[in-house]
């Protein structure tokens, strides 16, 4: 079921400082920012041959990531991102397995215009995981 990982999140306070690190410190290629109102975040994606790091920074006070920033005020590791061939399937067979999807379980469109899917980080070590549909 599992395929490739996608991507690794970061949530960062400043996405423009974050991005230059990366782009300017390890000459890494970077995307342009694109606001995800319905995820509420801005992201941009730190492209490297063999995956990509999604760097996250709150939109708005409501914005889940901005509740992670006031935790960690630095930023951090938020999810591993896991590609998968047909997203309905996988989320059926997970929950018949006991896993926990978060939120009303129906997919939304992700930052790469793809359905994505949350998981309970309880159920995976402590790890926030989305599912992608490749």
């Amino acid at each position: 079921m599992i395929g490739k990982l996608n991507h690794v999140a970061i949530a960062v306070p400043n996405l423009a400082a974050a991005a230059a690190r990366y782009r300017d410190g390890l000459g890494a290629s970077v995307s342009a920012p694109m606001a995800l109102p319905a995820h509420g975040v801005t992201v941009v994606f730190v492209e490297l041959p063999n995956v990509k790091i999604e760097l996250m920074e709150p939109l708005g006070a409501d914005s889940p990531i901005a509740k992670f920033i006031a935790k960690n005020p630095e930023g951090g590791m938020h999810h591993l991102c896991f590609e998968v061939d047909d997203i309905l399937a996988a989320r059926d067979t997970l929950i018949a397995s006991g896993a926990r999807v978060i939120g009303d379980r129906a997919p939304r469109i992700g930052a790469h215009g793809k359905p994505v899917l949350f998981l309970h980080p309880k159920d995976f070590s402590g790890a926030l995981v989305e599912l992608e549909q490749a």
